[in-house]
């Protein structure tokens, strides 16, 4: 099988590729223990509380000592991941009676089950004669004495971050059902210097708050950074000297286009599911509209045409549809209308304004910020206006993007002091704050990386 070399240089290597070259480990594992075809060991996670499923991650082997560091570090990164899910719950290593030495070895279920261990992983690390780096891990069912999945993969050696991300992704889609989210980058305003004249720059980091880089230098102000749904590339707003100013910036090349300039922008624009076009909200007098710009002609469509202030737009995830923000009929509310405009049907009609709509990737929920009695929520309903509920309340939350599984939320908090990015589940559970180098604003939640 022809294996693909991972490059640091190029984190958006196409991530099927990737798990075609690593490889399942089905082969030599057969032997082992059979692979069921139905896992019996699922964690529900349809329900509002589901309990933390305990797992054991002992620290991946080591095909030398000079590898000693880096599988203890792939242990640790898959551990956060899964532990930060709020889906799993990582046991401590002291309770361990078997020790791992042997990652091709049947472990010794007995020796798990006594500690409660529902999900054991198990893996190795080692350098081969290229300098490439090889991580295999294998997932088992304790209970049942069985293997759920084994694969192995090959980066250089200063990638094996990105590794852990996708295996952590491996096991969460094996035990959940749903695919995983930690295999992807947010990308979000970072924020320095007195209030009165802070510093915004663009920067990116891995979903875990790790590995931040800066985008931008901070010359300009910059605002709503948004990701297309399909590739890794952001829009985003800049204000120099002149009017407000589109960007497109792609990730990988860093290579930045100009879409045009806008005076009359309220807000910045966000790519179609196809990411051909980008939608955006202009002003023209007291209102504004909303308008499509094909990305390849250049070509500007207006769609609404009210005396109301139309903004925020974003698209469902099969380019449909588009919700907004309007104060047409009294206050600002939430929107749905044809993705080729028309007319449009109000969906929010909870206590307070809602506003920053965003569609799930998965397209069963609309994400907003609510806005009610001094207090800055972030909730979440369904297209059709129903299940209206609030995730989390305080002051001042805004900003809602969804991770590429539609099962996160990541949003900023500002309580005054400055702003900071946290992470919440769609159930309401596991509100967690990100790390970040600085004070962090308007987050977006790339895809996964592909």
């Amino acid at each position: 099988m022809n294996n693909n070399i991972l490059n640091n240089s190029n984190l958006g290597l196409n991530r099927r590729r990737l798990l075609l070259g690593a490889g399942a480990l089905a082969g030599s594992l057969t032997a082992l223990t059979p692979r069921r075809a139905g896992a019996a060991l699922r964690l529900e996670i349809t329900q509002g509380n589901p309990q933390p499923m305990p797992i054991a991650l002992p620290d991946f082997v080591a095909g030398s000592p000079t590898e000693t560091e880096v599988a203890r570090n792939v242990t640790s990164i898959i551990a956060g991941n899964l532990q930060r899910s709020g889906l799993f719950a990582p046991i401590n290593p002291a309770a361990y009676t078997e020790k791992i030495t042997n990652s091709d070895a049947v472990p010794r279920f007995a020796d798990w089950r006594v500690i409660n261990a529902q999900a054991l992983v198990t893996g190795r690390v080692t350098k081969q004669t290229d300098g490439r780096l090889k991580a295999e891990f294998r997932l088992w069912d304790v209970f049942a004495g069985q293997q759920l999945d084994g694969k192995q993969y090959f980066t250089t050696p200063d990638n094996s971050r990105r590794i852990a991300h996708i295996i952590s992704d491996a096991i969460y889609q094996t035990l959940t059902g749903e695919k995983g989210y930690f295999d992807s980058r947010v990308v979000f305003v970072d924020e320095t210097g007195p209030k009165e004249r802070r510093i915004k720059r663009l920067a990116i980091m891995d979903q875990d708050g790790a590995g931040v880089r800066y985008l931008t230098r901070g010359d300009d102000l910059v605002l709503t950074p948004r990701f297309n749904p399909s590739t890794q590339e952001i829009t985003y707003m800049s204000y120099g000297q002149s009017d407000p100013r589109v960007y497109l910036l792609n990730i990988e090349t860093g290579q930045r286009e100009i879409v045009g300039n806008f005076p009359g922008m309220t807000f910045s624009p966000r790519f179609s599911s196809d990411g051909q076009r980008v939608i955006m909200s202009l002003q023209q007098g007291a209102n504004s509209n909303l308008f499509v710009m094909d990305l390849r002609s250049k070509q500007t469509t207006r769609l609404t045409d009210t005396p109301a202030i139309d903004t925020g737009p974003c698209y469902s995830p099969d380019g449909k549809y588009i919700c907004f923000e309007s104060d047409r009929g009294g206050s600002q509310q939430i929107y749905v209308m044809a993705a080729t405009g028309g007319p449009a049907q109000r969906i929010s009609f909870g206590e307070g304004h809602h506003s920053t709509p965003v569609w799930s990737p998965r397209g069963d929920f609309i994400a907003f910020t609510g806005q009610a009695g001094g207090q800055f929520s972030i909730g979440v309903l369904k297209p059709d206006g129903s299940g209206e509920r609030l995730l989390t309340s305080g002051f001042h939350n805004e900003g809602p993007t969804f991770a590429p599984n539609g099962r996160v939320l990541m949003f900023f908090r500002d309580p005054g002091q400055g702003p900071s990015l946290f992470t919440i589940d769609i159930t309401g559970r596991n509100e967690l704050k990100v790390p970040t180098p600085s004070l962090a604003s308007d987050p977006a939640w790339s895809p996964l990386l592909s």
